[in-house]
């Protein structure tokens, strides 16, 4: 994002120009210097620029819990090169820590780990939609303090569109004052010298739960790839890039069910079970990597990916693996689990699954 400071009439006419180029919103603000978010946000109040954007209120805990009457919605969550979309209907809501700052949504189908302290403005954002015969399309999207989304929430043909439309006016804000800063550079990571990575090892090989792992990280002051690279071939191995395609090809043919997590600043978005339709694309030049399912939508770029790893972390359940994929930018893409629930042993199927993907010997300096 740029540091330039937009007039709002300025940024709508600008973005309008951006998307009748044929960009997505995103993508569109980008291309002329803005944040989604405060592409967005400028679009609050009264003008004549689609799309139409209402501030919303929180606590966004208190939001999320009132979708339920709403019935099935698209949850959507990316990264700069993922995009992970479930429908479903948002149960089981819940939020713990200081200040209600974790949350869980625990529903059948929408399965997130939200971070409240990242959600710092939320919009309902009505877009026209492509036939002028069909209602318009209304989202909820929710951007951290330096306008990346963090969630979205679109609505779907069995959606209660007036149950929704009572969540949107029992949340909305009387004023629209977000405002979105520039994205600090990120940290550099501290030399592998300075890592302990004998007590690394030792930590690692003592883990009982996987959600450890964090803490892990933190306490040796140790980036994640990072760490993935130092216990190579103890604990991880770097696979080939072409083993995303291998992981949902097998995942599809062999019918094994698995886990994927995507996850942007604020929420972490997990899809539970088979994958069918694998559908490898090229657009614009762009190659794309994606399940097509009724419920379940993945879409990565797989001209993004860097890295590719085996990871393997200890639990009281046995020895669960991950595949995990890093983009040019060192920023975690997906993860790929075998489906499992805590307490049960990890699937021989995904273990099986895994040990045929591609395996890269080194590390390039």
């Amino acid at each position: 994002m740029s540091d330039r400071v937009w007039e709002p009439a300025a940024l709508r006419e600008a973005f309008a120009a951006a998307r009748a180029s044929g960009k997505r919103a995103k993508d569109a603000a980008e291309s002329i210097g803005s944040s989604e978010g405060a592409a967005v946000a400028a679009h609050c109040g009264e003008h004549s620029y689609p799309p139409k954007a209402v501030p919303l209120a929180g606590p966004w805990i208190a939001l999320l819990q009132a979708l339920e009457p709403c019935g099935p919605l698209l949850a959507l969550t990316r990264n700069e090169s993922t995009v992970h979309e479930k429908t479903g209907v948002y149960r089981k809501l819940s939020a713990m820590g200081p200040n209600g700052h974790m949350g869980l949504a625990l529903g059948e189908d929408i399965d997130l780990r939200l971070f409240f302290s990242q959600w710092h403005a939320g919009f309902a954002v009505t877009e026209l939609a492509a036939n002028p015969q069909n209602r318009p399309n209304v989202s909820l999207q929710f951007f951290d303090a330096h306008g990346k989304a963090v969630h979205k929430i679109f609505q779907r043909d069995a959606t209660d569109r007036a149950a929704f439309e009572a969540v949107v006016q029992r949340f909305t804000a009387s004023t629209c004052d977000a405002v979105f800063t520039p994205a600090p550079a990120p940290v550099a990571p501290l030399p592998d010298a300075q890592i302990n990575a004998d007590g690394l090892g030792q930590a690692w090989a003592a883990m009982r739960d996987t959600h450890e792992f964090f803490g892990l990280l933190k306490q040796f002051e140790v980036e994640r790839q990072q760490s993935l690279r130092l216990m190579q071939g103890r604990f991880t191995q770097r696979l080939a890039p072409s083993a995303l395609r291998d992981v949902l090809h097998s995942a599809s043919f062999d019918g094994v069910p698995i886990m994927v997590f995507v996850g942007s600043r604020g929420c972490i978005q997990i899809h539970t079970g088979p994958v069918k339709r694998i559908e490898p694309m090229d657009i614009r030049g762009v190659q794309w990597l994606n399940v097509i399912d009724p419920s379940f939508n993945l879409h990565l770029c797989e001209d993004a990916i860097s890295h590719v790893w085996r990871v393997e972390k200890p639990t009281a359940d046995g020895v669960v693996t991950s595949v995990e994929a890093f983009d040019q930018a060192g920023e975690l893409m997906a993860m790929f689990f075998g489906a499992r629930k805590p307490g049960q042993p990890e699937l021989q199927s995904w273990r099986d699954l895994v040990a045929q993907l591609p395996v890269l010997e080194a590390v390039p300096a």
